[in-house]
């Protein structure tokens, strides 16, 4: 049985382990475990930077994911961005990002929320079709980004 539910700071070091691991399954990137930690940590010390969700199963933490928050002066509400999204892997394809997603989806619609996004890897098809099942489209924006180094 998996159960969704607001990360707490107990959560943490879960969350970061993940996205070390998420750095380096995806990217081939290994990150700083200081500056992770700390930002992990900053999530929790400050609400403004957004809000985790944690899925349990058995009493463990099995997945993790980051919701942040962008400002739409159009909508004169936020939009909410999926960020870190992590699974382990042995409990991937068991549908436990559809049931995390439903869960944020549920409660952004008793909200003032105008809408659902996230980013994904160019190559991850995978991960494309699985949006696209939630109903979620690809149709309106392509994604640029200039990062630091």
């Amino acid at each position: 049985m998996f159960t969704v539910r607001k990360a707490i700071p107990e959560d943490a070091g879960a969350i970061i382990e993940f996205q070390l691991k998420m750095a380096w399954e995806t990217e081939k990137t290994t990150l700083d475990r200081d500056t992770v930690t700390k930002g992990v940590n900053a999530v929790f010390s400050d609400p403004g930077k957004g809000e985790y969700y944690v899925t349990e199963a058995g009493g463990n933490v099995v997945a993790s994911l980051l919701i942040t928050y962008e400002w739409s002066d159009w909508r004169n509400c936020n939009v909410w961005w999926f960020q870190s999204v992590f699974v382990v892997p042995e409990c991937r394809r068991q549908g436990i990002f559809r049931r995390m997603y439903g869960f944020i989806k549920e409660k952004a619609e008793k909200m003032d929320v105008a809408g659902l996004r996230l980013y994904v890897e160019t190559g991850n098809i995978r991960a494309m079709r699985t949006y696209e099942s939630l109903g979620m489209t690809s149709e309106h924006y392509n994604f640029y980004e200039w990062m630091r180094k």
